[in-house]
């Protein structure tokens, strides 16, 4: 079974690319990059979506038929949205919801109009693995792949892994307000990004089982754009990688 590797920037695949490129292909659809190969034992498909629901739809679409792939996984940076989560931390998701989607009051407001609910469910093996092979990370490879000074920097004393909503919305959440809006409008939600619930609605609607990694990079606020290249450059892109290595490895295995 192919599996189907998405980010919505490059750092947050780069390392995996890299990795996969010895006797790997390249074929372009729909202006995308599409890095056909071989990695950790397993066939992967690994693609730059670009940012946005739009553009992690088309491309997740593109992945489903012209590749053929069996799951999907997306991996990438967000801002935590529930209290107690701190930078560094991962989200894996259980659920995901389009946090901008308002067709009231024809449809109740985060209803996807025609297909009759809101929130879209993850695969339970894929999101247990995903899981797993993130608290494996943390706990075994992070420190030497995350240099003490950095974790220091950026407080990360001692990330932990959730399950949980992620909110999706082509809008970049950074101000104390709008965290607030959505913590009242969705209280179960744990992160908040831009692609997660329009992969999941694509997989939904095509049969196509997925998961969505997500790691902390800030508290959505009024801070959520301070250094965010230098946090997506010097440990996101470290997360996605070791991560996703163990957990084709364990799959392998």
């Amino acid at each position: 079974m192919t599996l189907g590797i998405v980010a919505a920037l490059h750092e947050e695949i780069a390392d995996l690319l890299a990795e996969m490129a010895p006797g790997a292909h390249v074929e372009h659809v729909g202006m995308r990059d599409y890095h056909v190969g071989t990695l950790h034992g397993h066939d992967c498909v690994i693609v730059l979506a670009r940012v946005g629901k739009v553009a992690a739809a088309a491309t997740t679409a593109a992945l489903i038929h012209r590749f053929d792939v069996g799951e999907i996984v997306f991996t990438g940076v967000a801002g935590g949205l529930a209290h107690g989560l701190s930078v560094g931390d991962v989200v894996v998701a259980d659920t995901l919801v389009q946090h901008d989607m308002d067709a009231s009051p024809i449809f109740p407001r985060f209803e996807i109009p025609l297909l009759g609910r809101h929130a879209f469910d993850t695969e339970t093996p894929l999101r247990d693995a995903l899981a797993q092979a993130a608290r494996e990370w943390l706990a075994t490879d992070m420190a030497d792949e995350v240099p003490a000074s950095l974790r220091a920097q950026w407080h990360m004393h001692a990330p932990r892994v959730h399950v949980g909503q992620i909110a999706s919305g082509d809008r970049f959440v950074s101000s104390a307000a709008e965290v607030t809006r959505l913590r009242d409008a969705l209280p179960r939600t744990l992160a908040v990004e831009m692609e997660g619930a329009a992969v999941a609605q694509v997989c939904h609607e095509y049969g196509v089982p997925f998961a969505v990694m997500r790691t902390l990079s800030d508290a959505a606020d009024d801070d959520a754009h301070v250094d965010f290249p230098r946090f997506l450059r010097e440990v996101a892109s470290h997360y996605s990688h070791g991560i996703l290595r163990r957990f084709l490895l364990s799959r392998h295995a």
